[in-house]
């Protein structure tokens, strides 16, 4: 029971300190977000974990539960000393100080196991230190308590001693992941100073922080934060490192060969979890832009925060320049899954699509993925603006709207969620003009109010080549599928206003629905300004560079970009599909 108080102690410290932590994140880059990783892997901890009958039981409840959580370079370094403090445990009530010492000292050994390059002035150069003092000083300790206490002036010190290791980034400042765990143990030493421990897992938010550093992305070598979580029969550290340790750095694996937990930071996630994928599966994964992350605590342009979903179909250079935060829908082959655009590609989709004899199926992000998103940009933003994919494709817009609600009412800023009722390039403009909009100055109210406006005054157009996904998504009628198929048709779909999918259209050729998209943009458009357009398209950019081309003859502008269509649309009209999207001024 003490040992789990202990930890828990620990943790209520790293929640209390999260800030703190986030503000001195400079190494190994900076990115603001030590102290919201540490305190995901706590929070994972304190709101699943209860004490077992015995201390071996606790110890390896505790580590399991930070292998779940864990998040960043720091947490999964934690999670992995937690594997090793528990691993050779043996089964009884109680252990001694010298056992303590012992199997503390098998923690440090395992953190420094976790990690490809260990790099010293860092968190495992304090769990060293702090644990060498522990494996030293236990003959002659007193009490465990004591011992503690002077542990703790020992990491201090080792602390203290970090800060050379990046005074080229900032004086006086110390390693973030190693403060981490000196607050932990000013928890720990806490409870047994006292007896006392109380942690409000409702209370325990993990949140994250204004940055005080002053450093820009350049700084950063490789773009991508990646994690997974792999289980298997028999996973081998040393053959999932081989796999991947040369496509980027900072590489952390920690776990049992039943179960891993991996961290590197590298500019091809997609390759990187095709390549686990081939020894376990991956049951977790997750990515974080850095060099997005750096420039909105550095370089913010706006007041207010724009969010979406990876099916706006937005180009990369444009989310930068505007600062467009978006939400990965997950897209899943059978027990495979995916986040879009950042573990699997447009390319790659198309090339499993083809091969696969699962039908693909995407899936909305989750309610904990809105509200860790609301959370984080609510500490950067005076308020927020979420425009999403058509309620009638997807129930992302509910589970938006109440993640905002309860974000909104504990961070007291507002949230609005907008419903575009359209996909891909006709969510993308409408989500482009807000966060010019906003950049611009214009007003939260002014925002939500224009966003709905902008939404409906946008098209979309698809014209489709095989009608085999359409009928296998389960968009049409079993009558209309089967003329479509029966007759090889080209159909042409648009979006109602209020979302619904619309046969429009069709032909026997794709170059004539073409013709007839220019005719219904003539229809619609020929006496009203248009404030801009895009071009989506499937495995098919040559047709996306035709249909421009025919597009431009009318509108007299070249589009605002063409893009690879988004797996979630992909998946339903297929290859070769190509769509404009048009907004009226």
């Amino acid at each position: 029971m003490q040992l789990y108080n202990s930890f828990i102690a620990g943790a209520q410290k790293i929640f209390e300190n999260q800030a703190l932590l986030n503000n001195i994140n400079f190494y190994p880059v900076p990115d603001a977000d030590t102290g919201t990783n540490l305190a995901s892997t706590m929070h994972s901890i304190v709101s699943t974990v209860q004490p077992q009958e015995n201390v071996k039981e606790t110890a390896l409840a505790l580590a399991d539960a930070a292998l779940m959580g864990a998040r960043g370079n720091s947490g999964i370094i934690f999670a992995q000393f937690l594997y090793g403090f528990s691993k050779d445990i043996r089964e009884q009530h109680t252990m001694n100080i010298r056992e303590f010492a012992e199997y503390m000292r098998n923690a440090s050994e395992c953190a420094y196991y976790a990690l490809a390059k260990p790099k010293e002035g860092t968190i495992i150069t304090v769990i060293k230190d702090w644990s060498n003092y522990l494996t030293e000083a236990c003959e002659t300790a007193d009490d465990l308590t004591t011992l503690l206490l002077n542990a703790l002036t020992v990491a201090m010190e080792s602390l203290k001693g970090t800060g050379k290791f990046i005074a080229a980034k900032a004086k006086t400042i110390v390693d973030a992941g190693a403060k981490g765990f000196v607050v932990f143990l000013e928890g720990m030493c806490e409870y047994f100073h006292s007896g006392e421990q109380s942690v409000n897992v409702a209370n325990a938010e993990v949140i994250d922080s204004e940055w005080m550093g002053e450093d820009n992305h350049e700084d950063i070598t490789f773009r991508y934060c990646t994690e997974a979580l792999l289980i298997g029969d028999d996973l081998q550290k040393n053959e999932l490192s081989s796999l991947i340790e040369t496509m980027g750095d900072c590489l952390v694996i920690a776990g049992s060969n039943k179960k891993m937990r991996l961290h590197i930071h590298t500019d091809e996630p997609w390759i990187v979890l095709e390549k686990v994928q081939t020894i376990g599966s991956v049951v977790y994964q997750k990515v974080e832009d850095m060099v997005m992350q750096n420039d909105l605590v550095t370089n913010r342009k706006s007041k207010i925060g724009i969010l979406s979903d990876s099916s706006c179909d937005i180009p990369k250079e444009l989310l930068e320049k505007y600062q467009i935060q978006t939400v990965p829908l997950t897209v899943s082959f059978g027990e495979e899954f995916y986040l879009d655009q950042l573990t699997i590609k447009p390319k790659q989709f198309i090339e499993k699509l083809v091969k696969s004899t699962e039908i693909p199926k995407s899936s909305q992000p989750s309610l904990m993925d809105f509200t860790n998103r609301y959370n984080y940009l609510t500490t950067h933003y005076d308020s927020i603006v979420s425009v999403h994919l058509n309620g009638k494709f997807s129930g992302m817009i509910n589970s938006s709207r109440k993640a905002a609600a309860a974000v909104s009412k504990t961070s007291g800023k507002k949230i609005d969620v907008v419903d575009s009722h359209n996909a891909t390039g006709g969510l993308g403009l409408t989500v482009l003009r807000t966060a010019e909009a906003a950049i611009n100055g214009m007003s939260h109210e002014q925002l939500v109010e224009k966003a709905t406006e902008w939404a409906d005054k946008t098209k979309l157009f698809v014209s489709c080549v095989n009608t085999e996904y359409l009928i296998n998504s389960g968009r049409l009628s079993t009558f209309k599928a089967m003329m479509l198929k029966l007759f090889k048709i080209k159909p042409l779909f648009t979006l109602d206003k209020e979302g619904e999918l619309k046969l429009e259209t069709f032909s026997f050729r794709t170059k004539d629905n073409f013709k007839k998209i220019l005719g219904l943009l003539k229809d619609n458009y020929e006496h009203k300004k248009i404030w801009n357009y895009c071009i989506m398209h499937v495995d098919n950019y040559d047709a996306a560079l035709y249909l421009a081309e025919v597009v431009e003859k009318l509108t007299g502008r070249k589009p605002l970009y063409i893009e690879d269509a988004c797996p979630m649309l992909a998946g339903k009209v297929g290859p070769k599909a190509v769509a404009v999207a048009v907004m009226e001024d």
